[in-house]
């Protein structure tokens, strides 16, 4: 595993955003693994910056999100299909048939599950996933308990899960209770993952992770059985590392 220590949370969207640059113009139909959340904002803000000033194409990139909510119509400004439209994929020459997120909002969401699984198969897996961390060290939705054999899945949401996400609707009652998410096999199947963890209330987190064991209690433990993550993280977060 390698640790990439920045000054701030700027510090870390620049180191995260080189590294796809680099690699998108290594691998034109590189295949990324995205996130939401406040986390990724600012590496998405320097995708679509360092895309208009340079003009890195992704005519060819595919991606996958790790997750949605159950029940939020892909045009919900709460949904992953809204956030990931308005903070990237519409400021990108992206193809919309190329950019792949959970159906919340699918009849059965049980086959909603098996059906994105497979479309990850099939689009030769993940080249390079981008993750954050949960305070209670959940991935993707993989709240503590999920099992590291996971697939594709429905989730109940930790109630701290909810509350943290609160502050993006308009009270704790509108967080849905449950989501798709990918599992975390389906993620540690990924070739490289980066994981970005920035601000204070990271850092109990990110020191459980960098020392503690590996345990399903703690989901994101189970990324140091993967061969190829690197942690880039800014001074808050590392403050007890």
């Amino acid at each position: 595993m390698k640790l990439i220590r920045t000054e701030n949370y700027e510090a870390m969207s620049l180191e995260a955003g080189k590294i796809i640059v680099d690699k998108i113009r290594s691998n034109p139909s590189l295949t990324l693994g995205l996130a939401t959340g406040s986390t990724p904002k600012g590496l998405y803000k320097y995708l679509i910056k360092e895309h208009q000033e340079n003009g890195t194409s992704y005519k060819q990139v595919k991606s996958v999100n790790l997750d949605e909510y159950s029940g939020l119509q892909a045009h919900d400004p709460n949904s992953y299909h809204y956030f990931m439209r308005q903070n990237l994929f519409n400021h990108l020459d992206i193809s919309e048939y190329e950019t792949h997120i959970p159906n919340g909002a699918a009849r059965d969401l049980e086959q909603e599950c098996i059906r994105y699984e497979q479309l990850i198969q099939e689009l030769g897996g993940v080249d390079l996933q981008i993750l954050g961390i949960g305070q209670n060290g959940h991935i993707g939705f993989n709240e503590p308990g999920t099992p590291f054999s996971s697939r594709t899945h429905i989730v109940t949401l930790a109630e701290n899960t909810r509350e943290a996400n609160s502050r993006f609707f308009n009270s704790l009652a509108e967080v849905p209770t449950h989501a798709i998410t990918m599992g975390i096999a389906s993620i540690l199947d990924s070739r490289e993952i980066l994981l970005l963890v920035s601000g204070e209330k990271k850092a109990e987190a990110l020191l459980k992770f960098m020392n503690g064991e590996i345990s399903e209690d703690f989901p994101a433990s189970a990324l140091k059985h993967h061969q190829n993550v690197t942690v880039i993280a800014d001074k808050d977060a590392l403050k007890y590392i």
